[in-house]
């Protein structure tokens, strides 16, 4: 599959079947793959379980960039993925994930998300100061839309570049409208 058909979906592994969260997640994979995406993600459990399992149930390609070295307890990526591969840190994790991705969504998530939203915001920040299409970033508006508007605030970020959403259904037509290489 190429780039402009992968989206990564970064997110919590906290999330359990029933949480509401990830059911939510599993609608999102559904929706991608049904709109001609496939996904990459953690590879694990939680919210990157939920959008493999919905992604793979209805076709799509599931990549899951797993990190054995920062997760030694877990020995291989969750059942849904048509894909793994090992990364050695969470740096390199983060790195292969966004190099097959030409867009990001941005589930609620801790630290860890946050890590991956400050990297595809900045990413998406230099596309554009060098006159390029920035790839798009969307995000969850419950958990990221104060973060997003306090860093815009005190950076002088973008607030642009990272779309805010509400449900899956809303982050698939984001995509479908700015993804590289798409109709709308």
């Amino acid at each position: 599959m190429e780039k402009d058909r992968i989206v990564a979906v970064f997110g919590s592994s906290r999330s359990r079947p029933g949480d509401g969260v990830y059911e939510q997640a599993v609608d999102l994979g559904r929706l991608l793959a049904e709109a001609g995406f496939g996904v990459t993600n953690g590879g694990y459990a939680g919210v990157m379980e939920a959008v493999s399992a919905g992604a793979s149930g209805s076709g799509g390609r599931v990549v899951g960039v797993t990190a054995p070295p920062l997760f030694p307890g877990r020995t291989e990526g969750n059942r849904f993925l048509t894909e793994e591969i090992p990364a050695g840190s969470l740096t390199e994790r983060i790195h292969i994930m966004w190099e097959m991705a030409c867009a990001a969504v941005l589930w609620p998530g801790s630290i860890g998300t946050f890590t991956e939203l400050a990297v595809v915001w900045n990413d998406a920040v230099l596309a554009a100061r060098r006159g390029a299409p920035p790839p798009p970033v969307i995000a969850f508006r419950d958990r990221w839309e104060g973060l997003v508007d306090q860093l815009t605030e005190d950076l002088g970020a973008d607030p642009g570049l990272v779309t805010m959403v509400d449900t899956p259904s809303q982050a698939v037509q984001a995509l479908l409208r700015m993804a590289p290489g798409r109709e709308s």
